[in-house]
């Protein structure tokens, strides 16, 4: 069974969107910023990861260049999941190493298709 690390600092966002990937037959790790998403890492060893941007404590763009950073995680596939929507945004987090952005809101089969395809191994 793969896992998926949902890191959303919106408890009600981060619910949904672990529901919707555990229905789909994934295992969900939560975590509610970046900080507690880089220590939960070793242990839930994600498959994939959904990651916010504006989020307390440490940022999705900062998340995402620390993981990068790990050699154990540095090929993880990583969909951006923003409110941020302009094409500055997507630009930036591509450069930074994400695989896909979905822009919220965002209906959920769009979210499990976007980490369905990850998991295949096509880019999103």
């Amino acid at each position: 069974m793969a896992t998926v690390l949902v890191v959303e600092d919106q408890r009600a966002q981060r619910e949904m969107m672990a529901e919707t990937l555990a229905k789909d037959g994934l295992r969900v790790v939560v975590a509610a910023d970046g900080r507690e998403a880089l220590q939960k890492l070793p242990e839930a060893k994600p498959d994939v990861i959904v990651l916010d941007v504006v989020m307390p404590n440490m940022n999705g763009y900062e998340f995402l260049r620390a993981v990068r950073q790990l050699p154990e995680f540095a090929q993880v596939p990583v969909v951006v999941c923003s409110v941020k929507g302009e094409q500055f945004d997507k630009h930036w987090a591509q450069r930074l190493g994400s695989n896909a952005y979905v822009v919220k809101p965002f209906e959920p089969q769009v979210l499990v298709g976007t980490v369905r395809s990850l998991l295949r191994g096509a880019k999103a």
